[in-house]
């Protein structure tokens, strides 16, 4: 009956999907395209011929792609049309401008109408994102500021390391001038809070200001990658990702998790062979720290959707129950990515926090609406065959650590570490809708991190001896509003765990965490449900999800009360010897 009111064959105009979509009758989600529209008579020639479905041999879409892909405007005001191309599989490309939905991400920029049509509105640059057919893409809009540099404006950033020249090229792009390089005591600070989440003692601090030698800075990094904060700093970092936590392990088996990424980290693992494992990890959990990964988490959708958001930052949740309204990922997809660690057993030991992860040959997760399983395939990957005797998981780390969002994703975590703000904002969010800020500079680091075998402690020596990182908080006047594009050092709030370091550091007065020696820094932590009113104040996160967002960057008023009269820091004024 319902299909009969929604598709009346016979007389497609009484058909519900052209009345509401019309708003011929009431409709909540108002008129989306009128009678006689291109769009209406598609679909009522449809019905009309008998709403025919789908042939197994129709061509399907394969690439999409927008002319231009890149605009250069020099003034606000200007228009320009832009037009969409499909090739679909049987070699045929056709122009569907007419259904694509086209969206801007910085309207500040340009504005787009249903048509394609774009207007440049202010001087900047923004992206105009196009959707068609579970498929994006987008055309960038540089509209330069209208001002005029000196020559030696760049010089600051003339060496030739990919990252100053990845940035120098798109500030010379907007004409934004970058900032004056650091003093020697800001950098070592700097360097300092954000590798290993400690100030220099004032020994160091005199040393390095002492140190003459043109390549001081390059000498200190070294230095301080070799250090056990170190170890610390980044350990802590993956254990926010990983989700280290005894809310849902056993402290035993929590400590095994932590020690199995404390260890990688100061083996400096590559990243594919530290995610690697983790994925594929099976055995005993207090043996092998890395099985706590698949205690932690239980259901397949749950799994699929932590890897998909912590490794490719690809949130999958919307394709839960319907095709992604805002990417391409289809539910059927979704539930074939999730088949892919449906076969994954966990028994219980004999001790506590003891449990043995195994690989079963049974066991697969049905497509609600269908009623099937869907064959386990990685996104717009290839797919097994549902009776294969290959470890599913084998294959999704296979896929999982080619995929190019998979470097991306990692480079872009370290990258927001040290710049404050990652080259995609936010800093786990890739998807094609959000663009880059600079793409060039962030292919071009991707391919370095990969060409250098995945090595996160390469990555994070070019990134703080470029000029880039070592470039001032001071603005000048034409970059005073940047905020995205590294012309400047962006001021931020420090985390949690750094700033209660800092202070116990400072006043000489350790912290004291229960069930933990004194003089184990918030740092040192293996688990955040050691309670700290000021951690949890300035931030902390709970390890529940692994999201960026799970971490609160802001400050507020809460945070200045306890830093100007706060138990925290009374109690280390008043304890003697401080």
């Amino acid at each position: 009956m319902a299909l009969g009111r929604r598709v009346v064959k016979t007389a497609p105009a009484r058909s519900l999907i052209l009345l509401k979509p019309t708003s011929t009758i009431p409709h909540g989600g108002g008129r989306r395209f009128r009678v006689g529209s291109p769009q209406y008579q598609i679909i009522a020639d449809w019905i009309a011929s008998g709403a025919p479905a789908p042939r197994s041999d129709d061509p399907v879409i394969e690439t999409l792609r927008v002319i231009p892909d890149r605009v250069l405007v020099e003034k606000p005001g200007e228009e320009l049309q832009l037009l969409v191309k499909a090739r679909y599989s049987d070699g045929e490309e056709r122009d569907v401008t007419r259904w694509t939905k086209f969206t801007s991400t910085n309207d500040g920029v340009a504005t787009v109408d249903e048509n394609g049509s774009v207007t440049t509105r202010g001087h900047g640059e923004g992206a105009i994102s196009i959707w068609y057919a579970s498929k994006v893409a987008f055309s960038m809009v540089t509209v330069p500021y209208p001002r005029t540099l000196d020559s030696d404006a760049f010089e600051v950033l003339s060496s030739d390391g990919l990252i100053d020249r990845g940035i120098q090229g798109k500030l010379r792009q907007l004409k934004i001038s970058p900032s004056s390089l650091c003093d020697d005591s800001t950098y070592i600070r700097r360097l300092y809070l954000d590798t290993l989440g400690v100030l220099p003692t004032v020994e160091e601090l005199a040393l390095f200001l002492s140190d003459s030698r043109k390549d001081k800075r390059a000498r200190l990094v070294e230095e301080v990658l070799k250090r056990p904060e170190y170890v610390d700093y980044w350990s802590y970092k993956w254990s926010d990702l990983l989700l280290v936590s005894s809310r849902k392990l056993q402290r035993s088996a929590m400590w095994s998790y932590y020690e199995w990424i404390r260890q990688s980290v100061r083996e400096n693992k590559p990243w594919d062979v530290f995610i690697s494992e983790l994925v594929t990890a099976s055995g005993n959990t207090l043996t092998n720290g890395a099985a706590n990964y698949w205690v932690l988490h239980k259901k397949p959708i749950e799994i699929s959707e932590n890897i998909s958001q912590a490794f490719l930052g690809i949130s999958l949740t919307c394709a839960r129950c319907h095709n992604h309204p805002l990417e391409k990922w289809t539910q059927n997809q979704y539930y074939g990515m999730a088949n892919l660690v449906s076969r994954v057993g966990v028994k219980t030991g004999n001790l506590p926090g003891e449990f043995t992860v195994i690989s079963r040959h049974m066991g697969d997760v049905n497509h609600p609406r269908l009623g099937t399983p869907m064959l386990p395939q990685p996104l717009d990957g290839e797919a097994l065959s549902l009776g294969t005797s290959k470890d599913r998981r084998q294959h999704l780390a296979e896929w999982l650590t080619q995929n190019r969002h998979f470097a991306r994703t990692v480079g872009n975590w370290v990258w927001d570490n040290f710049l404050g703000r990652g080259l995609v904002h936010p800093v786990d969010d890739l998807r094609a809708t959000n663009p880059a800020s600079n793409e060039e500079l962030f292919t071009a680091l991707t391919e370095d991190f990969v060409a250098r075998g995945f090595d996160v402690k390469a990555l994070i020596r070019e990134i703080v001896n470029s000029a880039a990182y070592q470039l001032s908080a001071e603005t000048n006047d034409s970059n005073a509003d940047d905020d995205k594009y590294y012309s400047h050092h962006l001021s931020r709030r420090l985390p949690a765990e750094v700033v209660l370091d800092v202070i116990s550091q400072v006043t000489g007065v350790p912290e004291e965490f229960e069930g933990y020696s004194l003089g184990t820094r918030a740092f040192q932590l293996p688990d955040t449900q050691v309670e700290s009113y000021f951690l949890d104040s300035f931030g902390r996160p709970e390890r529940l999800t692994g999201a960026a967002n799970e971490r609160k960057r802001s400050s507020n008023v809460a945070q200045a009360l306890h830093l100007i009269n706060g138990e925290t820091l009374n109690r280390k004024l008043r304890r003697r010897g401080n």
